[in-house]
């Protein structure tokens, strides 16, 4: 499952995704645990629309009234309606079922970001723009933590490092220049949307190693 991140200091809370429907309390949990409640949250900001991402949007947008940020590519992932061609219909057969067996409701886009923008949370949050796992797939990046969040561009999971999967994927042509962009930025921190231990130089030097590895086999390639 993914993993959504509350994001808190002075001025407030900020959702980072919202989880697998059914993962909502989990987050007013951690939200009570951190001594702040739902008028706290300022916005939740979506890095795409995946069901495991936006399943509890719309009863977390209720709960708390924060504005959703996204691109305006993920409506039609969160409405459910995005139509998926190729292998990534693996994806979109998957995400019906779960829409039909949980209590998943879509919600709007409020504010729609584009690469570049800078929002006013946890210091400063700079929108990345990564497409190839959605269209409209965006990280963030705090330049006060010097950390990137970069969805699931990538991620840890079963045991292993990869890329996002083509089944997984609306445009896997472009999930390696989305990786190199994300490298580029030169963060202290990366961190995927999915992943076993939450150990960030861990991550950090997985991500490394991953773009080591899929640059060897293109030189191979084109060798």
């Amino acid at each position: 499952m993914s993993v959504p991140h509350v994001l808190a200091d002075a001025d407030g809370v900020v959702l980072l995704d919202t989880g697998f429907p059914g993962d909502a309390g989990r987050i007013r949990r951690t939200i009570d645990q951190i001594g702040a409640g739902a008028k706290d949250v300022r916005a939740i900001l979506l890095t795409h629309g995946h069901i495991d991402h936006a399943g509890n949007l719309a009863e977390l947008k209720e709960w708390t009234g924060a504005p959703v940020y996204a691109h305006r590519s993920e409506q039609a992932h969160i409405d459910g309606k995005f139509p998926y061609t190729g292998a990534a219909q693996v994806c979109g057969m998957l995400e019906a079922v779960g829409r039909a067996v949980t209590r998943y409701r879509p919600a709007r886009i409020d504010v729609e970001i584009e690469d570049g923008d800078e929002l006013p949370f946890w210091g400063g949050l700079k929108v990345v723009h990564l497409p190839g796992h959605t269209l409209g797939h965006c990280g963030f990046y705090s330049k006060r933590h010097d950390l990137l969040f970069s969805g699931d561009l990538w991620v840890r999971f079963m045991m292993r490092t990869q890329a996002s999967p083509r089944i997984f994927s609306d445009a896997p042509e472009l999930v390696w220049p989305s990786m190199r962009k994300a490298r580029a930025i030169g963060a202290r921190w990366i961190v995927p949307g999915h992943y076993d231990f939450p150990n960030a130089s861990r991550l950090r030097t997985r991500f490394e190693r991953l773009c080591e590895e899929i640059e060897g086999r293109k030189r191979v390639t084109v060798i």
